[in-house]
């Protein structure tokens, strides 16, 4: 991700409700998250881990199901699915941090290199994927994905993770993280569906 300072002021140069701006802002605040855990132990830790999975599963569902098929054509194939692979990588390494005490070793350990990875990942997707969608995007089709983005942080539990039900052990690994994936995924049907 690019300096705070630099993104807040890209965002800003943008209009209200663009999918961009909402997207820098976002990775903003992941990146202010990252550095609050640093700092933090036990149930504020806790938490903030919290707030860092949830705001991680609205932002990289909704730019794989609203971003990505727009920034597709922009970019190409090669460039989306590397961008959707890495967030699959993603989610994978957020459903093992869930399963740590939050004030380990290993959970610092592995929290460090999930946040180079995620600042790696939102690097090339602001310098590739959203300066193309801003090169070839109109203002009013990115306002129209950006209502999609923000349908996505209106969120309500409606089914466990597929391949995980009926199965406990599954159940508690995969747990709250995918849960949110699916809720972020169900808004984002019903509101294209209603748009």
């Amino acid at each position: 991700m690019g300096d705070v300072h630099e993104d807040l002021a890209t965002a800003a140069e943008l209009p209200e409700g663009d999918i961009i701006r909402m997207l820098l802002e976002q990775h903003v605040l992941i990146r202010e998250t990252f550095r609050l855990l640093k700092d933090a132990s036990g149930e504020t830790k806790q938490q903030l881990f919290d707030d860092l999975r949830t705001l991680l599963a609205v932002h990289e569902t909704a730019e794989e199901m609203v971003l990505r098929p727009v920034s597709r054509h922009c970019t190409g194939d090669q460039v989306a699915d590397a961008r959707n692979e890495e967030e699959q990588r993603a989610n994978e390494v957020l459903g093992q941090l869930e399963q740590m005490d939050v004030d380990s070793f290993e959970f610092d350990t592995m929290l460090n290199a999930f946040e180079e990875a995620v600042v790696h990942h939102s690097d090339i997707e602001e310098k590739v994927e959203f300066q193309a969608v801003l090169r070839d995007i109109d203002a009013d089709q990115r306002r129209d994905l950006g209502a999609r983005l923000a349908a996505a942080e209106k969120v309500a539990p409606t089914h466990p993770h597929p391949g995980v039900a009926g199965s406990p052990p599954k159940e508690a690994v995969a747990g709250p993280f995918l849960s949110i994936v699916d809720r972020v995924k169900d808004a984002l049907k019903t509101h294209s569906m209603a748009s």
